[in-house]
This record gives C-alpha cells, structure tokens and sequence, in this order.
C-alpha cells in the first residue's frame, strides 16, 4: 500500500510503498482510510518537536486523524463489523488502568498515538488500530468529511466541553485563532451554551467565517486585539478564552484577556506563557491545558456533526499530493482542514 513516511527530521516526508498492516491481536481493527486529516502538529513532528517526548522510530508513517471503513476484524471484535464507516479515536487506549476506568481515557498508562508515537498513522490506504478506538458513523456520513474531527474537533470539543459550567447566559467567552481547531471550536461553543462568543485573528476571511459559524462579535488582530476584547467586555476580560494559537505573544495576549477569576484554556503551543506569580495570585485566574479529549467526547461530538450542528471546512488532497498539502498548511494557505484522501 502507499504511506507518507517521515524518513529525516527537518525534510518532507515521502510516499512510498510498505507491506499492508496485518491483525495480530484479537481486538484489532484493519481500516480502509477514507480520509486522513493533515495537522499542524504534523509540521511539528517534521520540525522534530516532538522527537524527546514521543520518541517515534523513523521512518514511520504520519497521520493521527482518521476516517475510514473496516476492512477486517480479530477474533474479539464485537462493537464493529466489515464494511462500517468508522472515526478512529487518536490514541487507543486499554481500558483497564484507573484513567481508563474513571473515563480519562487520554491518560491511558498503556495508550497508544499512531501517527505521533512510535506507531504508524493513517496517511495510508490501510491502518491498523483497535476495536476501543472506532467510534461507528451514519452509513451515509462521508469519512473524509469528518477525519478532521478526531483530534482538530476532538481537541476543541474537550476544551469547551470542560469549560461549559463556567459560561452561563450573559457571560463571554473569548477564541482565538480561528483556523482549523477555533473554526469548530466556535461552532461547538454556539450549539452547547449561550455565552457571547467574541473571536479573535489577524486574517480578514478567518472572521468572516467566524461571523458565519456562530461568532457575536469578532476583532482584528492587529496588535490592539487585547485593547478591543476589553472594550467589549466593559474592562473586565472575558470569563474563558479558549487559546488556539499560544504561540508568538499570543499566550500572553490571551492572559491579559482572561476577566480575574476566570478561566484561560490553552490549546494550541508552541509559545511560552510567562506570568508575574503575584499577577497569578491576585488575579484568582485559571489556566488550564488540554490534550486531545476522551472517547465520550469524540461520541458526543459526532452527534453534532452529524446533526449538522458542528462542520469542518476542508479542502482535499490525494495522498500523493501529501507535501503539498503540507506546504499550504505550513504557508496558511488552507482554510479550515486538509484532508488526505487514498483513494481520489
């Protein structure tokens, strides 16, 4: 089958030809791959980011948000069949441990992350992963349309879904950076509570489309952004911002834009957040990290979608064109999601 393989830190990965993955395990899962999402965590493997923490063996095959069909099944497969359509959660987990028993799946003592670990991921025709990683789809839903949705959407799902009791009707919530996580983000926000979304960027067409997936008010970043959000929120800063970028001044920006004893969500990284501790202390605000989202979360998001309640804006690719889908990713060129697609 066809892979992108990541063969050197620092250069393009490459597609090539590797043996087709095989069951070894009871519970596995073989999937056709329908779709399979381009990340910005992607760039950030290639840039080898991630090598000290995750430690993946090159080569290995990119690739962490996946769509397909299954295409077979091991012996203690009960919950999918041949032929389902299937989003994969990103990191299958054992189901055994205390996280796992008390549903924080995400910290899983034995998980899994193909794609960013030293597993193969799904920028493939075929990936093999794990009967507790396939949450079923509507017959009729495409997977190249939802793919995105298993960590881009599971990630601002988890954020906002943990930040609901704190955003009651009159309160604000603030996100910034509307690409490929805020854009879902915004529209999570719209269909789970009734606070006012205010929405932050540089780009013009990113607020557009914020306006029109749900966004009340939204602000240029044009270095006054933090002036503007306090602006709207009569000096006081908004109860929850939701960070999607954290990176460039922007985690600080989002700081400064948290309301004192509100709650800051810092999603996207890169950057370096640096608070005076006596500015932690006599604020009373929050600051809380989040890493992709539970196996409830990603059922619970899929509901909304496909309720038409939650929409990923993609553009496709064949997985042949994977460097440049890169490219266009890296260059802010895309608009919403890049989606590899096997078999266009």
């Amino acid at each position: 089958m066809k892979a992108v393989r990541l063969h050197d830190y620092h250069k393009q990965p490459i597609v090539e030809e590797v043996p087709d993955p095989v069951l070894s395990g009871p519970l596995d899962v073989i999937v056709r791959i329908g779709g399979a999402g381009v990340c910005r965590t992607d760039l950030h493997i290639i840039e080898g980011q991630w090598a000290e923490a995750m430690g993946p063996r090159l080569p290995y095959t990119l690739g962490h948000e996946n769509a397909g069909w299954v295409h077979a099944v091991g012996g203690g497969v009960t919950n999918v069949e041949v032929g389902d359509a299937v989003i994969l959660h990103p990191q299958p987990a054992c189901g055994l441990c205390l996280a796992c028993r008390e549903g924080r799946d995400m910290a899983c003592a034995a998980a899994a992350f193909p794609g960013v670990s030293d597993h193969d991921g799904g920028m493939a025709e075929y990936l093999r992963t794990t009967a507790r990683a396939c949450v079923k789809l509507d017959p009729a839903t495409d997977p190249a349309d939802v793919a995105a949705l298993a960590d881009a959407g599971l990630t601002a799902y988890h954020a906002v879904r943990k930040a609901v009791p704190l955003l009651p009707p009159g309160s604000t919530a603030v996100v910034q950076g509307a690409g490929g996580l805020g854009h879902i983000g915004i529209q999570v926000l719209a269909a789970l509570t009734a606070t006012k979304i205010v929405v932050v960027d540089r780009d013009p067409a990113a607020l557009a489309l914020a306006a029109r997936l749900g966004a009340d008010t939204t602000v240029r970043a044009d270095g006054n952004q933090v002036s503007a959000v306090l602006d709207v929120t009569s000096g006081r800063g908004a109860e929850v911002v939701f960070d999607f970028v954290a990176e460039q001044g922007a985690e600080n920006d989002a700081w400064d834009m948290t309301a004192a004893g509100g709650s800051l969500f810092v999603v996207g990284y890169g950057g370096e957040l640096r608070i005076p501790t006596v500015a932690a202390v006599a604020s009373e605000k929050n600051v809380i990290g989040n890493m992709v989202g539970t196996y409830r979360d990603l059922v619970e998001l899929m509901v909304l979608a496909e309720s038409g309640k939650v929409n990923l804006h993609t553009r496709r690719y064949p997985l042949d064109a994977a460097a440049e889908a890169l490219d266009d990713l890296a260059l802010n060129r895309i608009r919403g999601r890049a989606i590899l697609v096997p078999q266009a």
